[in-house]
């Protein structure tokens, strides 16, 4: 496992075909921010956003499992139309087991990315485990990849430019943007 370098996996990511993210500290940089009401809201990286979306057009599920609620979170999945939203989970493996099921796949074509000690469970039955720069050691310990980029800042985007590549998919989402008048 890596601790202090972001080796890619590279027969690892070869298998991937879902991407499951946490959302606080992987999408996000960890803050909950509440208002004097007790609305919540968070900060997306736009980046991270784009990166889901490339994941998406290349033909991969990509969803988030968040053991919070948010109205945010609701939100920020709906624009960026994700395949799959789970909130309010106890048992994040459990839900991640029944997102592979429907979806027919197994573990091994999963990767998640998670920041934190509730995260553990899920990563290590994955194909490819991965987190951000700021995740908690324990986790940065146990994981095949750690991003250079923190959480809700660029961290998702990398795993996504990192799938893409590994994939061979990355020249042609390339193209897309540079063929444009």
């Amino acid at each position: 496992m890596n601790t202090d370098h972001p080796v890619w996996p590279t027969q690892r990511a070869e298998a991937i075909r879902l991407v499951a993210l946490d959302v606080d500290g992987v999408l996000t940089d960890g803050g909950i921010y509440l208002d004097g009401n007790g609305v919540e809201s968070k900060r997306f990286y736009v980046r991270d956003g784009l990166g889901i979306r490339l994941l998406l057009q290349a033909g991969l599920r990509v969803g988030v499992i968040t053991a919070r609620q948010s109205a945010a979170v609701t939100q920020r999945a709906r624009e960026l139309s994700l395949s799959f939203v789970h909130q309010g989970v106890r048992d994040k493996w459990a839900c991640l087991q029944q997102e592979l099921a429907n979806a027919r796949l197994d573990p091994a074509h999963c990767v998640y990315m998670g920041d934190d000690l509730v995260d553990l469970a899920v990563l290590q039955q994955v194909g490819l485990s991965a987190a951000p720069g700021d995740a908690d050691p324990a986790v940065r310990q146990r994981v095949h990849w750690v991003a250079t980029a923190c959480g809700g800042r660029g961290a998702v985007r990398e795993l996504a430019e990192n799938l893409l590549r590994t994939q061979n998919r990355w020249g042609n989402m390339m193209e897309t943007f540079l063929d444009r008048p």
